[in-house]
């Protein structure tokens, strides 16, 4: 079944079947990710005014916050800048979300694309607020996340936060094909996927990496997702008719 951010009370919202519980307000810690000093600084303000007890990381670069995501233990959420300085958008993204594990992203952007918003979605952050909107669209857009939604503002004009349904098919991102999907996968989304195609279980390839089972299954719903399959029979096929090898 095809999944959309529809209209749901006001927020654009997908809900999501999640074990993972939303952080207590007492205490939340944010990496917020922008390569101008400027943006972090309001973000982190905009945080502190929601939140009575809150720590604030940030990072400047996408070097730094893979740094900082893998040094700062109990992140509750990543505010994350699409166009960063030190890398490509989309690679940049699948980079900061491998290293973000089960860790919720939201990417802030200036973009306005509807294509762009669903791309981002599809390739796992859990949220999308434009750089334009009022301060209430984050106050929107934090306890659905943190609960294990996602959100999404309303393309082209999303200022005002209103909701739109935006469908989280193939048909929403740019066409590419297999081999390129493929090509495009981190080393340890590849890593995971030949375990995978050895037939490992989750926890098998967990073990085997070193890495939490929940941290496989972030991974795999990335790889099912950019390569447009459901399941991991799908998944084997659609490797297979990319032609390539993934062993090392």
């Amino acid at each position: 079944m095809d999944h959309h951010v529809q209209h749901a009370h006001g927020s654009a919202e997908l809900d999501l079947v999640s074990d993972r519980r939303a952080p207590s307000d007492d205490s939340l810690k944010f990496l917020i990710v922008d390569d101008h000093a400027l943006v972090r600084y309001g973000l982190s303000l905009a945080l502190r005014q929601r939140y009575q007890d809150v720590e604030i990381v940030e990072a400047g670069s996408l070097a730094e916050a893979m740094r900082k995501v893998r040094s700062e233990p109990g992140l509750a959420a990543i505010l994350y800048d699409l166009q960063m300085g030190d890398s490509d958008e989309y690679h940049g993204l699948a980079d900061m979300l491998e290293a973000a594990g089960d860790v919720p992203l939201i990417v802030v952007s200036g973009a306005t694309d509807g294509n762009v918003i669903a791309s981002c979605i599809r390739a796992g952050a859990r949220g999308f607020v434009h750089k334009g909107c009022e301060g209430g669209v984050l106050d929107q857009a934090l306890p659905i996340v943190l609960g294990g939604g996602i959100f999404a503002p309303a393309p082209p004009a999303p200022r005002d936060g209103r909701p739109v349904r935006i469908a989280l098919t193939a048909a929403a991102i740019p066409a590419r094909n297999e081999s390129d999907a493929v090509n495009g996968l981190t080393e340890r989304q590849r890593e995971v996927l030949r375990l995978l195609l050895e037939g490992q279980s989750n926890k098998e390839i967990a073990r085997a990496l070193g890495v939490l089972e929940g941290t496989i299954k972030v991974h795999l719903r990335t790889v099912m997702q950019r390569l447009g399959v459901r399941n991991r029979t799908q998944l084997a096929l659609a490797t297979m008719r990319a032609g390539i090898k993934l062993s090392s």
